[in-house]
């Protein structure tokens, strides 16, 4: 079966440093695959160079069939492929409500254009109120987002990737600097959304990543080391050499 996603022998180099080397991953649809490694694996650089924000230095990302590699962030978000980021990036003085609409109007062509009729308002506006009640922000929807809750932040970086109507999500460390509780809450929407799209996690928190994972690639140094579902990744030599040293 032709992978959703794929790449072959993507490679990235700054200078001397191969960031990532050769890097072949099979992505399917719907489900959610995690990649894991030590920090200055090459994860972020992955995403990075699939997603557009950085270019591959030789290999293909390969898209449905289609070769994407190199394209720009704005054409890959048309196709279906979007990211969060590390860094919570939302309008921090606009609401809830607008943060989404404007993600939701973009991805509808951007222009203002779009309001001058009312179908088209309406349509917006009953887009943008579903998907803040599918992530539950519609109580926060009128709050501006710099009031949010750390959490509620991420969430809501989440709810404006969702706007683009993506086929597969990158998403990149999305709890960090969560609490438990924001953690548990957050990983039960990213599960949720595993069952209707693609959905390709960076995560350092193991428990998580463990838990809610339908596979897991692992890189180190810029390479693949291992392969698979969590239980097997749990218990593979190489893996646990990487994490914690040899002498562990």
């Amino acid at each position: 079966m032709e992978a959703f996603l794929c790449t072959e022998d993507l490679c990235r180099h700054f200078g001397g440093v191969m960031a990532t080397d050769c890097i072949c991953i099979n992505i399917e649809e719907n489900g959610l695959r995690s990649i894991i490694g030590p920090n200055g694996a090459g994860k972020t650089t992955f995403i990075n160079i699939v997603t557009g924000r950085i270019p591959a230095s030789s290999g293909k990302v390969i898209y449905q069939g289609m070769e994407i590699t190199n394209k720009p962030t704005h054409e890959l978000v048309k196709m279906g492929i979007c990211r969060t980021f590390q860094i919570t990036s939302v309008f921090q003085n606009l609401s809830v409500f607008e943060n989404v609409r404007i993600a939701k109007q973009a991805r509808r062509g951007g222009s203002l254009k779009v309001f001058s009729l009312k179908k088209s308002l309406r349509e917006v506006t009953e887009e943008t109120w579903a998907i803040l009640e599918r992530l539950g922000l519609q109580d926060l929807a009128a709050e501006p987002a710099k009031n949010l809750a750390y959490g509620d932040q991420r969430v809501l970086e989440v709810a404006i990737a969702m706007a683009g109507n993506p086929s597969i999500l990158f998403l990149d460390e999305p709890t960090a600097g969560m609490s438990p509780a924001e953690t548990r809450h957050i990983s039960e929407l990213i599960r949720g959304l595993a069952e209707e799209i693609s959905i390709v996690l960076v995560e350092h928190d193991m428990d998580l990543v463990m838990s809610i994972s339908d596979s897991i690639t692992v890189l180190h140094y810029g390479s693949i080391i291992a392969e698979g579902q969590p239980e097997d990744i749990r218990a593979n030599q190489m893996v646990r050499e990487a994490y914690l040293g040899k002498e562990e």
